[in-house]
Parts: structure tokens; sequence; C-alpha cells
């Protein structure tokens, strides 16, 4: 079956300090969506769509991107996401210099979608189970009202330098109920993981809880559901906050379940997560990546000549 695996690295990376899309973390100077464009072809997929900001499209191509296409003959699309491209009511948005968010990034890559697709972010680090439990559910996708999320352990996603956001997730029967994005998660030296959002010293969280890391399946017709919901948005929601406020892609799910018009299927894994929140995570990564390495699970070189 023809599968698509849409990237999302059009992020500014705020809190990281630089482009960290593009960072270099493996031992042989891979940047972390390599890994994940790897495992894909692994699994199956043979599409790759990059959504970026135009100005990294040449330092993309020189990292990897034309590397990938000359050994492996898969063929690497680039979609560009930029403020003005959806927005034709808004044109003010034209110079805002925060992208719009995840569904907005989907939204712009759209023309290069034909096939049922999984969405990930560039600057995590996903695990092979993971994505193969993504192609493996892709197949069984029949129409926008089908969709499938990997669901992360709390405990396996945390970063030791700050706190981070996370889609806490409410199940039942492997299915998804609820996405709730519950911001400013620390692990706490005590060990315990805490949502410290409020006041005081945060409430405990279940570190086994499912979380969602933004890795979505969804057939080829979410992207009707997406371009109906996108300008509702931009009419009602972005007025609150102009130039930071974000449509991010878990809210799709959320509102096609609240509505009855969807069933999400939730594929738990075991993975550890890894990501560039902070720059403080590099040399963690850095080690992780070698090991993995040295115990067979990646190639010397990933893409082999």
């Amino acid at each position: 079956m023809d599968m698509t695996l849409v990237v999302m690295a059009a992020g500014l990376g705020s809190r990281y300090g630089g482009v960290k899309q593009i960072e270099r973390l493996g031992p042989d100077g891979e940047i972390l969506m390599e890994y994940a464009i790897y495992d894909a072809l692994r699994a199956g997929f043979d599409r790759i769509v990059l959504i970026i900001k135009p100005q990294m499209l040449q330092d993309v191509r020189a990292l990897f991107g034309d590397r990938i296409e000359q050994r492996t003959g898969i063929r690497i699309d680039y979609a560009f996401q930029t403020p003005e491209r959806f927005t034709a009511a808004r044109p003010e948005l034209a110079q805002r210099q925060k992208p719009l968010g995840t569904v907005h990034a989907v939204l712009c890559a759209r023309d290069a979608i034909e096939t049922p697709f999984a969405v990930i972010n560039a600057d995590d680090f996903y695990g092979r189970g993971a994505i193969d439990a993504i192609a493996a559910a892709l197949p069984e996708l029949h129409g926008a009202q089908d969709a499938a999320m990997v669901g992360y352990r709390l405990k396996n996603t945390v970063s030791p330098f700050g706190t981070v956001t996370r889609g806490v997730c409410a199940t039942e029967n492997g299915l998804l109920r609820k996405v709730h994005e519950t911001y400013k998660i620390q692990l706490c030296s005590d060990g315990t993981i805490r949502d410290t959002s409020g006041e005081g010293e945060g409430v405990a969280l279940d570190p086994e809880v499912l979380v969602s890391m933004n890795m979505w399946g969804f057939h080829t017709t979410i992207l009707d559901e997406i371009d109906a919901r996108f300008a509702p948005w931009l009419r009602e929601n972005l007025p609150v906050n102009p130039l930071k406020c974000e449509y991010f892609l878990p809210l799709i799910p959320n509102q096609l379940l609240k509505e009855g018009k969807a069933t999400v299927k939730v594929l738990p894994t075991h993975e550890r997560w890894y990501g560039m929140t902070y720059a403080n995570d590099m040399p963690d990564i850095r080690a992780a990546l070698a090991s993995m390495r040295e115990s067979w699970l990646y190639p010397e070189h990933l893409w082999r000549k």
C-alpha cells in the first residue's frame, strides 16, 4: 500500500534557541528527522513530504534531502509553510513571524499528500516500534472518520531540563476519547511528574498515562476537514492573540470525536522519546543515538551508497 510520511519542520524552536530541526546529533552527523525517515522507509512508506520554511530548503537538501533521494530512489516533496498561505482574509498575517500551528502546516502540504499518511514532528525521535505501529494502522483507515495515534508513556517523554507540553490522552477500550493539552509538565527532583501550570507544587500525573507526541495517522479525506475548519478558526479564534495563537493538529481529532464523526485508534508504545526541547537535551540524545548504532539498531551510515 502507498503511504506518505509528512514531517513538520517549520517551527521556530524558540525554547531551544536555534534551528533545532537541522542540528547534527547522530554519530555520522545525522539529524533527528533522518532516523524517522529511515524507519519509515523500512516500514513501507514510499513517499516523504517535508514541511519547511522556504529559507530552509537549501540547507535541508544539502544536509540529507538530496542524498536520501539519490541513494533510496524515494522522492521527497517540499511544502512551504508561510503565514500568507490560506490566510487571504487576514492580510496582516503576512508579517507574522511565528507559524500558525500544525493544522496550518498540514494544510500547506495538502497538494503533496495523495495517499494515507502519518504526521510527525521533525525535532522528535520516535523510535522504530512507533513508526512500525503507525505503518500497520494506515491500511485500516478508510476515510476522515478513521484515524490513529501513537500513545507514549508520559514517563518516557519528559525532559530533566525544563517543562514540556504534552497532549494527555483519555482512552477507552483502545480508542481515544479526548486529548487534553497540558502545559508546564515538570519532571521533579523527587521523581514525580507534575502539572505545574497552576499554583503551588503542581498536580501529580500518572507516569504511565498515554500522551500524544504528534504522531498521527490519517486518510487523505481528513484534509477536507482541516480545510473546512481552518477559515472559521482564523475568524473566531485567532483575534484573541493574532501574533502567537496557533491551531494545533490534535484539535481536529478532538473536534471530530466531540461531534461523533470519528474513531481514533490509540497505538500504545514503550518507545523512549527523545527531543530537542532544550539545548541541554543534546548530550543525552547524542549518547542514545550512539548506543543505538553500537547495538546495530541502526547501521553505521543510514544512507549507504
